[in-house]
């Protein structure tokens, strides 16, 4: 499959600029899994700037919906 890093970039809010990944989904949600995290993307932009990936605080912030 061919990554489409441009498209991907557009519209990807990661702030973590030195990130070697940005653009290339496939390998931020690997990196993520591993680290017990999810990917920014899943975020609203003002919780993604903390840079709290975490699941506990993805719940949080998704639960106040339910």
């Amino acid at each position: 499959m061919e990554c489409n890093k441009e498209d991907n970039l557009e519209k990807c809010n990661c702030t973590y600029e030195p990130c070697p990944r940005k653009g290339i989904c496939c390998e931020c949600i690997a990196y993520h899994k591993n680290k017990g995290q999810l990917p920014a993307c899943l975020f609203p932009d003002d919780v993604e700037r903390s840079w709290d990936r975490s699941i506990k605080k993805f719940i949080e912030i998704n639960e106040k919906g339910l």
